[in-house]
Order: structure tokens, then C-alpha cells, then sequence
């Protein structure tokens, strides 16, 4: 039983096909998935599928391309989206240096505002990071995260960058990345952080696993970053699966805690 941690089956791609898409997925063995909602389209797209199926939990939250368009509206609206059953997280949020789409102080301030709101409401969060290491390291470590607890989500750092994010008392999760031949650090991570502390994901539709690299993803490729994980790791495709299912489910507080 796979957890797919962060996955977009709210976006446009998936319109044409999604029940086939999710009976592929339980199919592969995928028992639960995170659909991650990031502006007003997408979230309200995660909210109504997490009520919809039975194996789908939201988490919701603004991009960090999205940060110039954040409003005390919206943020108001956020606040009370977050309080929906079913939603485990808060995000995704963070930097994107890459696009820069708003000034690095803008994202900043908008990503410490949405860490300040998973304090207030006891959320965990999952954070985008891309060309932003050491300023997410940064604002992570001011944040006094470990009081929430919170996602790497698709973490594509090395196994030191891992454990200062360990440090901070983060979980690692792992996309399609780690199947790709060229990511040797990142093999390296997943070879080395504690079993406690690594989630798996698909963050469908981009970012496909080998042998599906460069085509749309989805949630029943989780199924081959387990398979890499447990052949790094020299375990067993159900000891992976089942060790990342219940982290997935201790951090989103599923099951005993009744949380969702």
C-alpha cells in the first residue's frame, strides 16, 4: 500500500481521463494520495476531490509563483479552507528562484506568512524549493519549524543538505528524480536518511520516473520510486511502501488521531 504524497490531479491534464487514472493507481497498489491545491483554482479542484474519493486528501496552500498575488483575501479564504476535513498540510510554499515570477522578498514574505499560519492551526506544510537551498534553509531554521513539522517536498539536494533539513525536524520526500541515472547524490539521500523520515510522491503530471520519463505522470509511478528506493536501500518493495505509508500517516495525523 503506496501513499502518494504530492501529486496535481487538480490540473487540466488530468481532466479527460481521471477515473481511469485513479483505478490505475490503486491498481499499481496506491492506496491513498495528497492532491496539492496551490491558487484559487486548484484548491478549491483539491478540496472537492478529497470529499469526492475516499483515497484523496488535500493539501492546499499559495506557490511561491503565485506570491504576488496574495491578498488578505485570499489569505482569509486559506485560513478557512485549511479547517475542511481532509486537508493534512498547508502548501505548497516556499521560493522559485528559477522562474521569478516576484522578488525573492516578496516569496519570503509570503512563504513566512503561510509558516506562521501551519503554526497557528498545527499543520504540517510541504515546501517548494528550486535555485532557493540556502535561503529555504534560512527561513526554515528561523521559523522554529520542528513545531509543526513539515515536507521536502521532491527533495533534490545531497545526503548533507538532507540532514540539515533533517536537522530542522523536516521529512524528505522523493520524486521520480531519484530514478533518473544522473541523480547520484540524490541516490545517495535516499540510501542514507532514517526510515522514519522519508515520504515518497509523484508530484503528477511532471517529473515522471524512469521508464516513463518525459511523458505525463501520475500517481500509480509512485510504484517505481518505491521500487528504486528499496533497491538503493536494499529492502523490499513492501517495506518501503509500507514504512513511507505510515509516515505519510503519523505527520498527517490519519488513522488513530482521527485528524481529516
Amino acid at each position: 500500500m503506496i501513499f502518494d504524497t504530492h501529486t496535481h490531479l487538480n490540473v487540466p491534464q488530468f481532466e479527460d481521463d481521471l477515473p481511469e487514472v485513479l483505478n490505475r493507481a490503486k491498481e499499481a497498489g496506491v492506496s491513498e494520495m495528497a492532491v496539492v491545491g496551490f491558487d484559487t483554482p486548484t484548491i478549491e479542484k483539491s478540496l472537492a476531490l478529497s470529499q469526492e474519493h475516499e483515497m484523496i486528501y488535500s493539501i492546499i496552500g499559495w506557490h511561491p509563483t503565485e506570491a504576488g498575488s496574495y491578498t488578505p483575501a485570499i489569505e482569509r479564504k486559506l485560513q478557512e479552507d485549511l479547517l475542511t476535513t481532509k486537508v493534512v498540510a498547508l502548501g505548497e510554499i516556499g521560493l522559485d528562484y528559477h522562474w521569478m515570477t516576484d522578488p525573492k522578498e516578496v516569496q519570503e514574505k509570503i512563504f513566512r506568512r503561510q509558516l506562521a499560519i501551519a503554526r497557528e492551526l498545527h499543520l504540517p506544510f510541504s515546501v517548494h524549493m528550486r535555485d532557493a537551498l540556502e535561503d529555504t534553509y534560512r527561513i526554515l531554521k528561523e521559523e522554529k519549524v520542528h513545531l509543526t513539522g513539515g515536507i521536502m517536498h521532491s527533495f533534490s539536494g545531497d545526503a548533507e543538505w538532507m540532514k540539515r533539513f533533517l536537522d530542522l525536524g523536516l521529512h524528505i520526500s522523493f520524486s521520480g528524480v531519484v530514478t533518473f541515472k544522473k541523480t547520484l547524490e540524490l541516490q545517495e539521500a535516499a540510501q542514507q536518511v532514517p526510515s522514519e523520515w522519508f515520504l515518497v510522491e509523484t508530484d503528477a503530471p511532471y517529473l515522471a520516473p524512469v521508464p516513463y520519463r518525459g511523458k505525463r505522470n501520475e500517481p500509480a509511478y509512485t510504484r517505481f520510486v518505491v521500487e528504486k528506493i528499496a533497491e538503493l536501500r536494499e529492502e523490499s518493495v513492501e517495506t518501503i511502501a509500507g514504512i513511507t505509508r505510515r509516515n505519510a500517516h503519523r505527520l498527517f495525523k490519519i488513522g488513530d488521531t482521527n485528524a481529516g
